[in-house]
């Protein structure tokens, strides 16, 4: 850790705490995140836990780079990309403003980027298990980025799982519920309960407690029914428990900042059967993310000269004529194009002779035009060399 010099103190919760740092041999800012909650004797430990399995397994623009691990006196410390802010920060200042909502665009960009950093995420394997806007970090180029792997799980290691996961606002029912086998859908309803957070700047399930939470859940979505949720009303019959009846919310009215497209994800996401919630790659496809996959403008049109455009036509140096003579500027278009086209890049040395055999050849035809004038097409451009003066009909141009 001499390499690191300390700046200040940005986070602190039940693992530890979180600097941001500065390294002193390249003056990177990096966070070092000190796990306090535990001591490690050997490496071995250190490289075996699920954070650091994980995040070794990752490599993706919306999910924070691990730089390294060290461990020095039985301390373990994380190096982490350095991101300015987290989406609460966001949403604390926007509230301070007296804003109502974030533009629809920049919800948009967000969600569809946390999204692709989701999809990346349990195509290798894991759920991350506690995602909120604290656990959303952004740059001020609005990079976001997926963090705070230390509750995340193998999707293909065996239940029973953690209990008590999550922090509350956005624990989907099934975890409220103490299920044992629940699985990456879980993910799938935060990112519904965040997107809906992004719109109105309050939370969508803002429960006091777990009992409250399920209530505030059952206001906004209705009471489930067996045909909503089947897996979660068998259970609760079983443990004799009652879900609060309620009717539900219509929910544009709730979030009127949002346009139908969201709405329809955020009712997709928050729906009360896991198996009916859309996974990473299939939110990416809804019609919400249309825009995100338009196709890119044109390049504009670039207006090159006569000159350059016909250069690249002809990349092959011709000899303006025989005897290696320049062509005046003052030429005009027409004399430029029939140069080009016929006779090669002017102002510069005759780079390859011609043989005599050809050099004949040409001013036999450069005579016989010149004396048939008259009896030529009525479209043609003229070419002006200097001594003397030759017509080419436009099918040589």
């Amino acid at each position: 850790m001499e390499r690191y010099t300390k700046i200040e103190e940005v986070g602190r919760g039940g693992f530890g705490v979180v600097w941001k740092a500065k390294n002193k041999q390249t003056g990177e800012i990096v966070a070092i995140k000190m796990v306090t909650n535990k001591r490690f004797e050997t490496w071995e430990e250190c490289i075996n836990l699920r954070e650091v399995k994980s995040l070794r397994r990752m490599n993706h623009p919306n999910i924070v780079k691990l730089k390294e691990v060290i461990k020095e006196q039985g301390t373990l410390y994380f190096v982490f990309e350095y991101l300015d802010f987290n989406l609460l920060h966001l949403i604390e200042h926007k509230k301070r403003t007296g804003a109502t909502s974030f533009p629809e665009s920049l919800v948009r960009d967000w969600c569809f980027r946390v999204f692709q950093g989701l999809a990346h995420m349990h195509e290798r394997g894991y759920f991350h298990r506690d995602l909120k806007p604290e656990n959303l970090l952004l740059s001020e180029g609005r990079v976001i980025k997926i963090a705070d792997m230390g509750l995340a799980r193998e999707i293909d290691s065996q239940p029973p799982y953690t209990e008590y996961v999550m922090t509350r606002w956005y624990r989907p029912p099934e975890v409220i519920l103490n299920s044992p086998d629940y699985g990456p859908a879980v993910d799938m309803w935060s990112m519904g309960a965040i997107m809906a957070e992004l719109f109105t700047l309050f939370p969508l399930f803002d429960g006091l407690d777990e009992a409250d939470q399920m209530y505030k859940i059952c206001c906004v979505l209705g009471t489930p029914t067996e045909k909503d949720w089947p897996e979660g009303i068998r259970p609760a019959k079983i443990l004799n428990y009652k879900f609060p009846q309620c009717e539900g919310i219509y929910l544009p009215g709730l979030i009127p900042s949002a346009c139908p497209d969201a709405i329809n994800l955020i009712q997709s996401l928050c729906s009360w059967d896991p198996c009916k919630r859309p996974t990473p790659a299939q939110a990416l496809k809804h019609p919400f993310f249309r825009s995100c996959y338009r196709v890119p403008a044109p390049l504009p049109e670039q207006k090159y000269s006569i000159k350059s455009n016909l250069k690249k036509q002809h990349p092959i140096q011709r000899p303006v004529n025989v005897k290696n003579d320049v062509v005046s500027d003052a030429d005009n278009k027409f004399t430029k194009l029939a140069i080009y086209n016929g006779f090669g890049k002017p102002s510069q040395p005759l780079q390859n002779p011609l043989p005599q055999s050809t050099t004949t050849v040409l001013m036999e035809m450069i005579n016989r035009w010149n004396n048939q004038k008259s009896n030529m097409c009525a479209g043609r451009s003229e070419v002006m060399l200097p001594h003397k003066k030759i017509d080419l009909p436009l099918s040589l141009c």
